[in-house]
């Protein structure tokens, strides 16, 4: 009895094991950060400790770990000042200058120490990169602690952080403290800083920074003693119970977030604006540009000044329109901080130049707040598909612009003409390419911003509006706080549309074919009409056809590809549509009757609202009246 028992209990044990294996449930590890930092801010240097708790919900033992050590990219000779100095189009905001900095103007961490749960560890640094051999594996389910002890230097404010930006800003603190890199079910990503994008590992932050009193600081999260610090913080109308001293300890809290970022410098002022049923706003800004730049005249800073004062409006209207149209913003608090390069997001923050224009300062401000949908809340690793974090970016950024300041028929042109052009160069490179290994700086941002952009308005088309808007919601709503990958988008938009997507992801996404369609020819026939639609290049469509009469009435003729087995809405109610047989995707031609006679026809036109991205619009249109002679149609 007892061995069949056993027996038994090793079958089931097996068919347990069995059914898990057949199935990939989703999981992703998580971390907790305790740091103390105290800044040594005339030499630009800070020195901490670090308790991180790691908790490995994979099914996996890990033996190893890796940290970042972003700071060290900004040394001669590192792989960052290597690839600037190769790469074909440089940074112009990087060219040459790593090579050319001095000891003091470097950037660093040095670790004292590394322990884990109490005992010392073998740790290998390999420029930015720390490899980190574990005394005793992490097995699926277990979490350990690991305490660091670490030097850093800040360097000159080169790319995204550092020290005295070119508009005189103190501190740009991102990618600033030792990182731990992510797993998840590719495995692990230690991908070397040179000079593209991120991924992180969710969780929460608790962070103390001491500083000079002078200092005005913004970031990611809550200020845990707002009380003790003032500068702003405090309830209005109270006064600050600063202690007397000439350093001051600021201690952050956040939660579910995979980064933390702040800006720091004696000159800010700092204004909020509340989000009705939304977050708080804080805005750290300088006041008096004039001191740290000669060129700005004082019309200039008064406009800036001004500029900055009307920022709050437009940034509260547009987290309106974002969490209306796309879902809702989750956190209680945003931070836009002057300071970086340009501009650059974070959770719950952002760093931007500020000496801009009015519509550039509020254009900054939104592509990178719109960063906190698509990066903060839904953290896709940016390295691996930075379609889906600067694309989806883009993409929103055009239509709550358009919201904001209304001037534009196609709020996506820009993103349309970028990728065209490119195309002709070209110079395209396919958007499923790692960030860091594209050739050129151009193919990776036409692939990245434009054509991801593109991408999601090319949905739009392919499944219709009322269903792609629903399924953007859904994403949101399913994967917030999550790590999707473009197929998991995919799915969302599947299931929403009830279509079959794949071949418009491996088309778009990983190939560089192109969309051509033109209309090869029409002919009238007794009182018949018939259109010869010709597919010139690789990548399959549907396709709206619109018939223009002469009598000032229109009519579609809609086409879907027959591997979507499904078919959009009509968009149009008010205009009469005919769904016609599928299109073979393997037939470059197609013939469609229309029952009318040639001469009741003035123009017909493929996509009409030019939101399928084809290369050559010069073939969509067909002038009955320019044509007759060509064709005879009458």
């Amino acid at each position: 009895m007892k061995v069949r028992f056993g027996l038994l209990l090793l079958l089931l044990s097996f068919l347990v094991l069995t059914a898990q294996s057949q199935t990939r449930d989703y999981w992703q590890q998580r971390v907790e950060y305790e740091m103390d930092i105290r800044m040594d801010a005339p030499n630009n240097q800070f020195s901490g400790t670090q308790k991180l708790t790691y908790h490995n919900n994979s099914p996996d033992t890990l033996h190893r770990v890796f940290y970042h050590l972003y700071f060290n990219a900004f040394q001669p000779g590192s792989m960052m000042d290597k690839r600037s100095r190769t790469i074909e189009d440089p940074d112009s905001r990087v060219r040459d200058r790593i090579q050319h900095l001095t000891e003091d103007q470097i950037g660093y961490h040095h670790i004292q120490s590394l322990m884990q749960d109490g005992d010392a560890v073998d740790y290998k640094v390999d420029e930015t990169i720390v490899e980190v051999t574990l005394n005793d594996p992490i097995e699926p389910g277990e979490s350990t602690v690991f305490e660091m002890e670490f030097d850093s230097q800040v360097p000159l404010q080169i790319r995204r952080s550092g020290w005295n930006n070119n508009e005189g800003v103190e501190f740009s603190m991102t990618q600033w403290y030792p990182k731990i890199s992510e797993y998840d079910h590719e495995g692990w990503h230690p991908n070397p800083y040179v000079g593209r994008e991120f991924h992180g590992v969710f969780g929460s932050f608790n962070i103390k920074i001491t500083i000079d009193s002078s200092y005005v600081i913004g970031s990611t999260g809550y200020l845990q003693n707002p009380q003790e610090i003032g500068h702003g913080y405090q309830e209005q109308g109270t006064e600050a119970d600063r202690p007397d001293s000439d350093k001051l300890t600021w201690h952050w809290k956040a939660e579910n977030v995979h980064d933390f970022a702040w800006g720091a410098d004696p000159d800010f002022t700092h204004t909020t604006a509340q989000v009705p049923s939304g977050p708080k706003l804080h805005f750290f800004y300088q006041t008096d540009p004039v001191a740290t730049n000669s060129a700005t005249s004082s019309d200039r800073q008064d406009s800036l000044k001004a500029y900055w004062e009307r920022l709050p409006e437009y940034t509260v209207k547009g987290f309106q329109f974002m969490s209306e149209h796309l879902g809702k913003y989750p956190y209680e608090k945003f931070s836009v901080i002057q300071g970086g390069d340009g501009g650059m997001e974070y959770p719950m923050a952002t760093l931007i130049t500020g000496n801009r224009s009015l519509r550039s300062l509020v254009g900054v401000t939104v592509h990178e707040f719109i960063h906190m949908w698509y990066y903060a809340v839904l953290a896709t690793n940016e390295s691996r598909y930075p379609w889906m974090d600067e694309g989806f970016t883009t993409y929103a950024s055009a239509l709550t612009m358009e919201h904001l300041f209304g001037e534009r028929d196609f709020p996506h042109s820009g993103s349309y003409g970028s990728y065209y052009r490119i195309v002709e160069d070209g110079d395209e490179e396919a958007m499923d390419t790692h960030a860091d290994h594209f050739t050129t700086n151009r193919a990776y941002g036409v692939a990245s911003y434009s054509k991801g952009a593109v991408f999601l308005n090319q949905m739009r088309y392919v499944i219709g509006p009322e269903v792609f808007d629903r399924g953007m919601k859904r994403y949101f709503r399913e994967w917030k706080f999550k790590h999707p990958t473009g197929r998991d988008f995919l799915r969302v938009m599947e299931k929403e549309s009830d279509m079959v997507l794949d071949w418009y992801y491996e088309y778009f996404i990983e190939t560089t074919k192109t969309i051509d369609y033109g209309i090869e020819s029409v002919v009238g026939q007794n009182d018949s009409t018939f259109v010869t639609l010709k597919r010139e290049d690789l990548m399959p469509m549907p396709i709206d056809l619109v018939v223009e009469y002469t009598d000032g009435s229109s009519e579609q003729f809609y086409l879907p590809l027959q591997i979507m087995r499904g078919e959009k809405a009509n968009e149009y109610p008010d205009m009469p549509r005919t769904t016609l047989t599928d299109w073979p995707w393997t037939y470059p031609t197609y013939t469609l009757g229309i029952p009318e006679p040639a001469e009741t026809i003035s123009r017909i036109v493929i996509d009409p609202t030019g939101r399928m991205a084809d290369i050559n619009r010069e073939n969509n249109a067909f002038d009955m009246e320019e044509a007759t002679t060509v064709f005879g149609t009458k």
